[in-house]
């Protein structure tokens, strides 16, 4: 009689196992589905253009005597003098910074003997208003500086266009994914993640040439680049 209760007990467990198979919770077997399923990750690109409206500008003076306190005098008069021209113009205060200050000795062609000493100073000035920045320049090199670097052109409504290109972007990713949705032969559906990649620009190329009016500036247009990475559900 013993054996034949533990059959009917093995039989009961198996009943059991082969219940729990057919209750299984059918979300857990959908989870699976749509894992299995994936997405569609693709990258949209967009633009927008902005017009300069503003400009950095470097302005700087060398200067070269036999003494170290001789050539910084000298540099320094100098320099002063170019800072009142661009104050002249128009330029505030608060947009002029010294942004480098150096003195270093003159040898002679053996290296071996110091024969004087060339002092710089650079102030880069922050022009505001774009239309005066030839005037700028002018009364800069009238004024004794004898070094220029720029323009860095400036926008004041950037971060407005780089909205616009980041929603160009966006609308360039669905498009993508939708083409690539169609020729798989699944159908898209809503946006699982999005990822933005940064702005990037690309600065106008400018033309300066000496005039005898002032120095003309072509401020072009500047190109603001979005990028955003979007992975889009399917079904």
């Amino acid at each position: 009689m013993k054996p034949v209760r533990i059959a009917a007990v093995g039989a009961g467990l198996l009943a059991l196992v082969s219940l729990a198979g057919v209750l299984q919770p059918s979300s857990a077997k959908s989870a699976a589905d749509e894992a299995a399923v994936g997405g569609i990750t693709v990258t949209g690109t967009g633009t927008a253009t902005v017009t300069p409206d503003g400009a950095t500008m470097s302005f700087g003076t060398v200067s070269q005597a036999r003494t170290a306190a001789a050539a910084l005098a000298a540099n320094s008069q100098v320099v002063a003098r170019v800072i009142d021209a661009l104050r002249g113009v128009g330029i505030a205060k608060k947009d002029l910074q010294t942004s480098e200050v150096s003195l270093s000795p003159r040898t002679n062609g053996n290296g071996d003997e110091v024969t004087g000493y060339t002092a710089t100073n650079t102030v880069t000035a922050n022009v505001r208003e774009l239309g005066s920045l030839g005037r700028a320049i002018d009364v800069a090199v009238a004024a004794g500086g004898n070094q220029i670097y720029g323009p860095g052109f400036l926008a004041s409504d950037q971060d407005a266009a780089y909205r616009r290109a980041l929603q160009v972007a966006v609308a360039d990713a669905r498009v993508k994914a939708q083409t690539i949705a169609g020729a798989s032969g699944v159908s898209l559906g809503r946006v699982a993640t999005i990822i933005e990649s940064g702005a990037s620009s690309m600065p106008p190329t400018a033309a300066a040439a000496r005039d005898a009016a002032a120095t003309p500036i072509e401020p072009g247009t500047e190109t603001v680049e979005a990028s955003v990475s979007v992975t889009f559900a399917v079904g």
